[in-house]
């Protein structure tokens, strides 16, 4: 779901649109994860913030 920039909401800010780039480096600094790593997230599980969390997290424990 591209992000539509003149409406603000909870839904918005829930979804991560790695083609705006102020959205890709604010939600990669928020995750601890470079915009690469963040955008192959978003490839692998979809634009929903708490599905990529979810995701990110569980590589980080697969990768220890």
């Amino acid at each position: 779901m591209p992000d539509d920039v003149s409406k603000r909401g909870s839904q918005d800010r829930r979804r991560i649109n790695v083609n705006q780039d102020y959205e890709l480096r604010n939600w990669a600094l928020k995750f601890g994860v470079s915009p690469e790593a963040l955008r192959k997230a978003v490839q692998e599980v979809g634009d929903s913030a708490d599905n990529v969390e979810r995701h990110l997290k569980a590589q980080a424990r697969r990768d220890l």
